[in-house]
């Protein structure tokens, strides 16, 4: 069996690697680490500076010993289609050549300048045993530029996932999946949040929204004229990371005032998906992601949604050795390694 690839998650605020290696007793971690990134080098999922990645992921491989070259990485923003669709029935074959003709009914883009994939979710006995699909196009440019990255860092790119089927992959490993639900598994970057609802056992829904921790940090930045490093140490001190120092009280009304705009945004795809049928509920919400610990996010969020949010933790089920890993280090950032950790679970060849 082929060994689990490296998760390599190229967020638009830092680079994490995650290593996982399963075992006949579970899960174990074996590597976990992450690199900070300049502004403005991934925008909206497309890479800016690929020097300044490469650099990132050279200094992860070098500093964490990193073995194995195989890696699995994500992409997400305005590049990426994810589409429900209903077909007929056929084999396997048919399917085949079938998706690229599908997927121009439902894609904005040319058929030839994008990446097609599809997952066969079920069948729908309703509308005469239609087969449902899930059609995911990205854009081939968006692609590449991950896989040259990857290879300039001298590694190998083997599985290209989606972040918004990471998150969900992270979460089926450390949750119990109760297929009569649906929760909402809301990964929030630094400049793009990926929501993935979950319901009867596969993805029922999946948006980018174009909002994410860099809101908070902004606003603090253009309310109270601190630089980013005292603004981004106030978002931090007010999600409660060992405060060493007093946030002052108009930091927490800044926060508390973004926090219920982001929430806001969030709700409004909730409510989309929530339309979509009559009977749709969320039992409860998931917020990973680097600023998923902000309290003041979490609140806003249950109000609005009248559901339970808590914060994910990957490492739920993962054994973490207390000899090779600092374990306040690996629980502080767990949030943020959910979609590493979602790739690290993938495998070369393999197909989820």
């Amino acid at each position: 069996m082929p060994k689990n690839c490296i998760g390599l998650d190229i967020g638009s605020s830092s680079v994490k690697v995650v290593q996982i290696k399963e075992t006949s007793k579970g899960l174990v971690l074996v590597n976990f680490g992450f690199e900070p990134l300049p502004a403005q080098t991934i925008v909206d999922g497309a890479i800016m500076n690929q020097g300044a990645v490469v650099e990132a992921i050279r200094t992860l491989r070098d500093n964490l010993g990193i073995k194995g070259r195989e890696v699995a990485t994500a992409i997400s923003g305005h590049s990426v289609i994810i589409k429900k669709i209903k077909v007929p029935p056929m084999t396997p074959e048919e399917l085949e050549e079938q998706i690229p003709w599908e997927a121009e009914h439902h894609i904005p883009f040319s058929k030839d300048d994008v990446e097609i994939d599809h997952q066969l979710v079920g069948s729908d006995a309703a509308s005469g045993g239609q087969m449902e699909l899930l059609l995911v196009a990205a854009k081939k440019e968006v692609v590449a530029d991950y896989s040259m990255v990857i290879r300039e860092a001298k590694l190998v790119p083997v599985v290209m996932d989606v972040a918004a089927f990471t998150i969900q992959n992270a979460f089926e490993a450390n949750y119990t999946v109760v297929p009569e639900e649906a929760v909402a598994v809301i990964n929030v970057g630094a400049t793009l949040s990926n929501i993935n609802i979950i319901a009867g056992g596969t993805s029922a829904f999946t948006r980018d929204v174009t909002v994410g921790g860099n809101a908070f940090t902004e606003e603090i930045q253009k309310r109270l004229n601190v630089s980013q490093e005292e603004a981004e140490a106030w978002k931090i001190g007010s999600a409660g990371e060992g405060v060493s120092e007093v946030v002052p009280q108009e930091v927490e009304a800044v926060i508390a005032s973004v926090a219920d705009g982001v929430a806001g945004k969030f709700q409004r795809s909730l409510d989309f998906y929530l339309a979509s049928s009559s009977d749709a509920t969320i039992t409860k919400i998931y917020l990973c992601g680097g600023s998923a610990k902000v309290p003041a996010l979490q609140k806003a969020l249950e109000a609005k949604a009248r559901s339970a949010v808590e914060v994910m933790d990957p490492f739920r089920k993962v054994a973490v050795d207390e000899h090779r890993f600092d374990i306040a280090f690996v629980q502080q950032h767990a949030a943020e390694a959910a979609v590493a950790v979602g790739l690290s679970l993938r495998r070369p060849g393999d197909k989820q």
